[in-house]
């Protein structure tokens, strides 16, 4: 048997993708060297930083796609890093060249649509809502990441599952990936589930450094779970991206409608446009003979859509598997994509498709501010 084409070697490590950047190791200059002898191959990868976590994706790729070409019959593979002018061209290829003017700027790309998740308290469900809605804007084809922006309480990591920490590149926060979702949290950045106590400025710099200096990529959407109530990060999220938009999440209850409507003032004053609401826990199905009861009441969330003159975007029904998928790291849209809610979930993503962005514009931020640290 004849060696491997070099061509055909080079286009099989094209297939190899970087599991948290989403771009292929070629592109990337993490191919260290391709060694041939007869039909053994050798594969050196140049990691990001020493000890990636996800060393053995990158090898496990390796071995698929250079195990396929033809003439080769064994392939090995070795490990380097990145030495410090490496990773600062990484960084640079990945941003554009990096910033001249001595400015932060907003790394979310123009053309991403960035929808914050909010509501008027906690309880709601609006999390677990969030990484739902994600995924199934992720199942239509779309790039979607998540921002966990209720600093005090963050959870997003524990719904999707999410044990690794991000990597940093030369000062570039590169974001975990789960369930092919990119995502965000001051939780990656604490030891045991630890609490966050700050005040409100420092709030602002934590969501200012996940928008800035996050590498995001070339995302479609990226989802802003908001943190209950009317607080200090709505109002930076209007500052920092005036572009944003919202959704608002309620319950059937009265109570529930009313606090929603003064996050939904906030929202207008913000001048956010408010895509519509969504009913969370709408009904509860009885599993014996499966007629459907409703603990929280029936109608509140089209009742405060009506009042906001916002469209009531959909009711996901209270069940057993949203909530289990949320504790166990296997949200219900993956576990049980045929369940009533996922199936509810689904038909919201698409009336938020459907709907067109909000218009776009370059962000720049001028005090650099440091909070999070690698």
């Amino acid at each position: 048997m004849s060696s491997p084409a070099p061509d055909a070697l080079q286009a099989a490590l094209a297939l190899v993708i970087d599991p948290e950047i989403r771009r292929n190791v070629v592109e990337l200059g993490m191919v260290d060297g391709v060694d041939v002898d007869g039909t053994h191959v050798h594969v050196t990868i140049r990691l990001t930083i020493p000890g990636c976590p996800l060393k053995s994706n990158l090898e496990a790729q390796v071995r698929m796609h250079v195990g396929a070409v033809d003439g080769v019959e064994t392939v090995t593979i070795g490990f380097t890093h990145m030495d410090e002018a490496q990773r600062a061209a990484l960084r640079a290829q990945l941003q554009g060249g990096g910033r001249t003017d001595g400015e932060r700027t907003i790394a979310v790309e123009e053309r991403t649509r960035v929808i914050a998740v909010a509501s008027g308290k906690g309880g709601v469900g609006k999390s677990s809502l969030t990484v739902n809605l994600a995924l199934a804007l992720q199942a239509r084809g779309l790039e979607v990441g998540i921002v966990d922006a209720d600093i005090y309480g963050y959870s997003i990591p524990g719904m999707l599952g999410v044990q690794q920490r991000p990597v940093v590149v030369d000062k570039m926060i590169v974001p975990p990936v789960a369930h092919d979702l990119k995502v965000m949290s001051i939780g990656f950045f604490l030891d045991d589930g630890g609490s966050v106590v700050w005040r409100g400025p420092m709030l602002h710099r934590a969501l200012e450094q996940f928008l800035s200096d996050v590498y995001w990529g070339p995302l479609d959407y990226l989802l802003i779970d908001m943190p209950p109530g009317t607080g200090d990060v709505g109002l930076s999220l209007g500052q920092l991206l005036p572009r944003s938009e919202a959704v608002l999440v309620t319950t059937p209850q009265a109570a529930a409608q009313r606090v929603a409507q003064r996050a939904a003032q906030m929202v207008e004053k913000l001048g956010q446009p408010l895509l519509g609401v969504i009913e969370n826990m709408s009904s509860l199905a009885c599993p014996c003979c499966g007629e459907a009861t409703y603990p929280f009441g029936q109608g509140g969330g089209a009742e405060l859509a009506a009042q906001l003159g916002v469209p009531l975007l959909g009711e996901v029904p209270l069940e057993p598997a949203l909530r289990s998928g949320s504790d166990s790291g296997e949200p219900v849209f993956v576990a049980h994509p045929d369940d009533p809610s996922s199936r509810a979930i689904a038909a919201i993503a698409q009336r938020i498709a459907a709907t067109g962005p909000a218009p776009a514009g370059p962000v720049r931020i001028s005090s650099p501010l440091a909070v999070l640290k690698g």
